[in-house]
């Protein structure tokens, strides 16, 4: 048996390759950042070409460090930043355009006419999402609009969509030379068009987006035993290895924390702030803003479910004080800045840049500073965006407990900025809960090795897993009460006046 599982972590801002051993723990990784484009306010893009060549890049790079061969991988898992769009040309694998970022607000004016139609929930019964410009559907109607060569070749046949998993997959088995079109249940339950009974494409709301279903890639299970393809010999990996795991990123960081019973939750603090809830087999229909997604499925078995709170900024903040306000310099400096002041000095900061997502979904919204005053320094200032993250978790919090009928008793935490432990305490006292930093922190990319992993049978099953997961710290809350509520308040009424900002 191979020694080590390999894990493609596809995100918003960069691509990493990790090489995990048995235990769970790094033995290899390289990282490189790629380009955003802004074309427009509220539009965001990225070139797939070069997510692809950065990719193969990573790939050679963590086996290069590490000194092992690619032939000492048993199987490759694949984790991606979710909704993000593209589509290409099977015949000679050329994006059709820049890929259309999941944070990406184009797309508003489809969703409107959508939801004058047939209301913002309108899809949610089959689909478990609302009607908004964050998921696929919307994004691929929009490129056929607007993109003459994508439409001529989605009509006659050559084009292909695909989310970012979907697109790598098909490189590494072969591009045009045969690579695998396929999609994991996780990240096809993301694009508004997949049924969450069947687990298939839903050919009624295909018409009424007016998509062609063969441009769209076959689903299949995250864990699979039946390997999807094999990276090429001639390719990064310089071997053939099977491809058989695949989980949108927050989803990976779910399986990665081995949160497989049903109650147990994680939030990751990444580009945006995503907390999911295990539902087990039952997909809860959310009552208050948040989505019923798919948290993973195992081939051969019942699919689990999850419910999520999604934030569309939180890193993104702490980059936005760096690059466009040049509050600081680079990220890690903030924790040092906002320790300069004892509290927000009465400033809160709501970065609702492309709108507001869970669970508000107001597309109309935009961000703002509120309770300036001449005492509130940039040390107030950074502190408050990094409350600003706490509250967003907050707010879906609430949501999540009014859905699930339980109160979250713990929060376990990865993503870059749980490394900031103010942040980490600042999150305690604001929810009131302790708050659980693993010692293994790169969840994702682990949970996308456990998916390959799992299904070549390179650990035996989930209880295995459980006892990799290690605590590194616990933030018990130390607020007191009244501040709490007080300071919640403030941060509602904050939220509140940044609804319906543009017409």
């Amino acid at each position: 048996m191979s020694k080590y599982i390999g894990a493609l972590d596809l995100g918003t801002t960069s691509i990493r390759f990790i090489i995990f051993d048995h235990s769970g723990k790094i033995v290899g990784f390289d990282q490189i950042e790629h380009k955003q484009i802004f074309p427009r306010p509220g539009w965001v893009e990225h070139d797939p070409m070069e997510i692809r060549k950065n990719s193969e890049a990573v790939i050679r790079g963590a086996i290069n460090k590490t000194g092992i061969s690619g032939k000492d991988l048993q199987a490759i898992g694949i984790t991606n930043q979710r909704e993000t769009t593209v589509m290409w040309n099977k015949e000679t694998g050329d994006p059709f355009c820049n890929a259309i970022v999941w944070q990406c607000t184009r797309t508003e004016g489809i969703c409107r006419k959508l939801s004058e139609e047939y209301g913002q929930d309108g899809f949610r019964k089959k689909t478990g999402l609302p009607l908004t410009s964050y998921f696929s559907g919307p994004k691929i109607r929009w490129i056929l609009d607007n993109v003459p060569e994508a439409k001529s070749a989605a009509q006659k046949g050559p084009a292909l969509f695909g989310t970012i998993e979907t697109w790598l997959i098909w490189w590494l088995t072969g591009g045009p030379r045969g690579g695998a079109h396929v999609t994991d249940v996780t990240n096809a339950s993301r694009t508004l068009m997949m049924n969450l009974k069947t687990l298939q494409w839903d050919k009624d709301i295909l018409t009424i987006l007016g998509i062609p279903e063969q441009i769209l890639p076959r689903i299949v299970p995250s864990i699979d035993q039946n390997t999807w393809g094999h990276t090429q010999k001639n390719g990064a990996f310089q071997a053939t290895i099977p491809i058989c795991g695949a989980l949108g990123d927050q989803q990976a960081s779910l399986v990665g924390h081995a949160c497989f019973e049903v109650g147990e939750a994680k939030n990751t603090y990444g580009t945006g702030c995503f907390l999911l809830l295990n539902t087990g087999n039952t997909a809860v229909r959310s009552r208050h803003g948040l989505l019923t997604t798919l948290a993973y499925q195992v081939r051969g078995q019942k699919p689990v479910f999850c419910l999520e709170g999604s934030v569309a900024v939180a890193g993104a903040l702490v980059q936005w004080l760096r690059d466009n306000l040049g509050i600081i310099k680079a990220a890690p400096e903030i924790e040092e800045l906002s320790l300069t002041v004892e509290d927000n000095g009465g400033c809160y900061v709501v970065p609702a840049f492309s709108g507001l997502y869970a669970p508000h979904w107001h597309s109309n919204a935009r961000g703002a500073i509120m309770g300036l005053t001449r005492f509130v320094n940039k040390g107030h200032l950074a502190r408050a965006v990094l409350e600003a993250n706490a509250y967003q978790t907050r707010d879906i919090v609430e949501a999540m407990n009014q859905d699930s009928g339980v109160d979250l008793s713990k929060l376990k935490v990865d993503g870059g900025m749980v490394s900031n432990n103010l942040l980490m305490q600042i999150q305690a006292d604001i929810l009131n809960v302790p708050v659980i930093r693993p010692r293994m922190t790169e969840t994702t990319a682990l949970g996308a090795a456990y998916a390959a992993g799992l299904a070549t049978n390179f650990w035996s099953g989930f209880e295995e897993l459980r006892k990799n997961w290690s605590v590194d710290c616990i933030w018990e809350p130390k607020m007191n009460e009244e501040n709490r509520r007080e300071n919640y308040l403030y941060w509602q009424k904050a939220v509140k006046r940044t609804f319906n900002w543009l017409d």
